[in-house]
Parts: C-alpha cells; sequence; structure tokens
C-alpha cells in the first residue's frame, strides 16, 4: 500500500517522510490545485529527502489546455527537475473538448524519458474517464492517474472508481485515489475499492486546511492504516 503526501514546503517533506510517506508529491499552490514548485524548493527537498519525490508540472492553475509557450515552460521544468535528481513527475493536459491532449503529452513525455510518470487530477476534468483511460494506456510511461473518479471526494466517486479499476483489469496502469480522504476515512475506502495506491493532501494537515502544516500524528495514523490494509 503506497501512501503519497502532497507537500508544498522544505518543512512538509521532512516530515511526511519522517511518519511515513512512501512518496512524496512536491509542488505550490494547493489550495489552487497544485503547480510547479520553484527550483529552489525543489533543490532544498532533494538534498533533504530520501524517498521518492514526484513535482507537478503545471505552469498556472488556470486551465489544463496549454499552448506553445506553457508547453515550452513545461518541457524546461521537466528538465531541471531531471537535473536534481527528481524521481517523477506529475502531468495533465486537455484539449478544449476535455479529451486527453495526446499531442501536447507526447512531448512532456519525450522530455521525461527515465522519468516515473502519473497523470495528474486533470482526469477528473475529462468528457469521458472510460475513453480516457484507453487513451493513456497508449502511453506506457504513464503508470498511474489520479482520481476522485470525477466527484467532490474520493469516497462520493467509488461507484465510478470501482468502474474504471475493471476496465483496467490486467492492465499495468494504477489509479490513485485522492481528494477529501484522511485518516479517519481511509479504512472504508480502500476495503471497498482494493486501491493500492493514495494520496493525503488536506487530510494530514492541522484542521485538514491547504493553509496549515502537516500534522505528523495523522501522517502516522495514516501509514499504520496502510499497513493494516496490506
Amino acid at each position: 500500500m503506497i501512501l503519497e503526501i502532497g507537500a508544498t514546503t522544505l518543512l512538509d517533506a521532512i516530515l511526511a517522510e519522517e511518519n511515513g510517506a512512501d512518496r512524496i508529491e512536491l509542488s505550490s499552490g494547493m489550495v489552487d490545485g497544485g503547480y510547479t514548485p520553484s527550483y529552489g524548493l525543489m533543490e532544498k527537498v532533494m538534498e533533504q529527502v530520501k524517498i521518492p519525490v514526484h513535482i507537478v508540472v503545471r505552469p498556472h492553475n488556470q486551465t489544463f489546455v496549454y499552448n506553445k509557450d506553457d508547453l515550452d515552460t513545461m518541457r524546461r521544468d521537466i528538465q531541471l527537475a531531471k537535473e536534481l535528481g527528481v524521481k517523477g513527475i506529475i502531468i495533465g493536459c486537455l484539449t478544449e473538448e476535455k479529451e486527453i491532449d495526446v499531442h501536447v503529452l507526447s512531448q512532456l513525455l519525450s522530455e521525461a524519458d527515465g522519468l516515473d510518470v502519473t497523470f495528474s487530477h486533470a482526469f477528473d476534468q475529462v468528457r469521458d474517464q472510460e475513453e480516457a483511460l484507453e487513451a493513456l494506456q497508449h502511453f506506457p510511461q504513464i503508470k498511474r492517474v489520479t482520481t476522485s473518479g470525477s466527484d467532490k471526494t474520493a469516497l462520493a466517486g467509488i461507484p465510478q472508481i470501482k468502474k474504471l479499476l475493471r476496465r483496467l483489469q490486467g492492465q499495468p496502469l494504477t489509479l490513485v485515489g485522492s481528494k477529501g480522504l484522511k485518516p479517519e476515512n481511509m479504512k472504508p475506502f480502500l476495503e471497498v475499492t482494493k486501491l493500492t495506491e493514495v494520496r493525503l493532501g488536506a487530510g494530514v494537515r492541522v484542521n485538514c486546511q491547504y493553509t496549515q502544516p502537516i500534522n505528523p500524528k495523522s501522517v502516522q495514523a495514516a501509514r499504520q492504516l496502510c499497513d493494516k490494509l496490506k
């Protein structure tokens, strides 16, 4: 059971590692859905954290539809992340029609050769998630997809997540449950979906607020629960 923790500061990342996280999703502006962290933050985290660090590559929070300038920025951010030794990236790109933008995705994946790639929660904005899964399966570099089943929370999205899991049966692509999850509600969610990876953001912070620091006890509780449900 992989426990990924969303971090926005060096202290976040350190606390996540010390209290049981398997992986860190590093970004800025989580309140706005997350976008690319600064070079300085990436550098400091990579100097002090040993568990895998994946960074969000998103140039702004306006949309997941990107123009050439956005694409150039994202490609450069991926280059810099690789130079720093970042293990993976989280990316998401859509067309105006709310489908996977395979043209942009192909170029980003070319730049990301050698990195562990996750398709972001942009997946929850697509017109048809099952159709989107079909598109993503053409890109073996993509190992996982973050989703709440297109609902406000992962718990509310359980029916859709189960539907997606049936579609992925026998396929290497992994779903990562995310949004609204916290130690207090993880058990019923995981027992029903049988997911093997979860991402916790606000759910392991003081008062479950993205603007508050990580609560070490919440990360510990999530770790203990993941270990029990192996």
